[in-house]
């Protein structure tokens, strides 16, 4: 132990020390070490003492080391931020029973504080008795972790096409909470606010959000990243209200083949949110047929008849909207054998000009159908056209180039066609030698 200058009083207290009792000897000397260590004033700057910072999430336990490199025996006390004395070598003045001693030797003093809590944070001072005194501190930091996670929506239920405002407040944590935003499994960035009070912070965070009709019954999660806690979080579902969307199912004939006599019946389905409760079978440009039945969402149609042709439009709606799917008929000969228009498009609600890519992909098949087979007659016309030409065309070449044959005269050729028989010919061809002009050969 390190030698020092007592005061008075602790002579006075050694003294006392040496000539009382046994059972109060030791209390005294306690109190002669106690006022030592009081009167040494620590001037070095702890180069043979060790200890680290601790970082401790609030309710758990912190564990503070002080130890010593090059031990001489020398005393080591640990002291907290008001420097009372928690432990002097293995006694525990302080009489606070969540200190408790986990290793005392010459080279070291471990100490244990259960249940921390936010006045625990601060500076705890190791101090060696070497002359000089030496002295090291170590920073307890604690964590606290959100009091309360709250996620607030500011409509229960929205419009789809509507934006709506979402918050999430993670109050009284330590440090700041970072608040993140999912949408099912798609991250979003919000906008944060962060208040602090006695040293504790509450972050409030605003969320606006545009909803479709694919976001009714998808979670927004609000969740938390902060040092002391993992996978906090907290969730509400999104009700996004909708207008339907229709679809026209044909029923019969299976086969899809409407023939004059045949029977037809189409199915009207309509989804919407809130559900359509009821459909509305019409006629475009004319009434529906007098033998033709509406039963709730179905529209039969008996022994049919090249008057039923047009189109037919189931229309349904809910407190968002309308909307509306058409279906062209076209009654065909009983020996008819093509395909009928059979499928119906779905509109947007009000108006044409508001068809989405979605409904203008369902068009009419029997268009279709009819645009095919006129297709294929036109491009049938078109083949056999050129093909007459063709032959015409090889026929009048045929006829041109046997009418201007190519024609070859000889000499002798020549005076053959001058001359009465051969030998006037003969004759002819010998006189005619000596003109080199008439000796040309001709070809066209």
């Amino acid at each position: 132990m390190a030698s020092a200058v007592l005061p008075s009083g602790s002579l006075c207290a050694a003294a006392a020390a040496a000539a009382a009792p046994p059972g109060l000897r030791l209390r005294l000397r306690l109190l002669l070490l106690l006022l030592s260590a009081a009167a040494l004033i620590p001037t070095g700057d702890g180069q043979n003492l060790i200890t680290e910072d601790v970082t401790v999430v609030e309710g758990e336990v912190a564990t503070i080391s002080c130890r010593v490199k090059n031990s001489d025996d020398s005393v080591i006390q640990l002291l907290n931020p008001n420097r009372q004395t928690i432990y002097f070598r293995d006694f525990r003045p302080l009489k606070d029973s969540r200190f408790q001693l986990v290793n005392f030797s010459n080279s070291e003093l471990r100490v244990s504080l259960t249940n921390v809590s936010i006045s625990d944070e601060g500076r705890y001072f190791c101090q060696l008795y070497t002359d000089p005194p030496q002295e090291i501190y170590t920073t307890i930091t604690v964590l606290v972790p959100p009091r309360n996670l709250m996620i607030d929506i500011q409509k229960d239920t929205a419009v789809e096409g509507e934006e709506i405002e979402v918050n999430c407040t993670a109050m009284a944590s330590k440090p700041a909470t970072t608040i993140r935003w999912f949408k099912g499994n798609k991250e979003l960035t919000g906008k944060s606010e962060v208040e602090e009070w006695s040293d504790m912070y509450t972050v409030t965070s605003q969320l606006m959000l545009t909803v479709g009709k694919e976001d009714d019954g998808v979670p927004v999660i609000c969740l938390v990243d902060h040092p002391a806690v993992k996978d906090m979080q907290t969730q509400r579902y999104l009700e996004v209200q909708y207008k339907p969307q229709v679809h026209i199912q044909l029923t019969y004939p299976p086969q899809g083949l409407t023939r004059e006599g045949d029977t037809l019946e189409l199915t009207c389905e309509a989804i919407g949110k809130p559900q359509p409760v009821m459909v509305n079978w019409v006629r475009l440009d004319d009434d529906l047929p007098q033998h033709a039945v509406v039963s709730g969402s179905n529209l039969l149609i008996n022994n049919l008849n090249k008057t039923d042709n047009g189109t037919y439009r189931c229309e349904a709606s809910n407190v968002v909207g309308t909307a509306h799917s058409d279906y062209t008929l076209y009654v065909y000969d009983t020996t008819a054998t093509t395909e009928p228009a059979v499928h119906g498009l779905t509109q947007l609600p009000n108006s044409a000009e508001e068809l989405d890519s979605e409904d203008l992909s369902d068009s009419r098949a029997g268009e279709d159908n009819s645009i095919r087979a006129v297709d294929h007659a036109v491009i049938g016309g078109v083949v056999a056209v050129v093909v007459f030409a063709m032959l015409c065309l090889l026929i009048i070449l045929g006829r041109y180039f046997a009418r201007h044959k190519g024609t070859y005269f000889t000499h002798e050729a020549k005076g053959a066609d001058d001359a009465a028989d051969a030998d006037t010919a003969i004759i002819n061809a010998e006189g005619g030698q000596n003109n080199s002009e008439e000796k040309k050969e001709y070809f066209i």
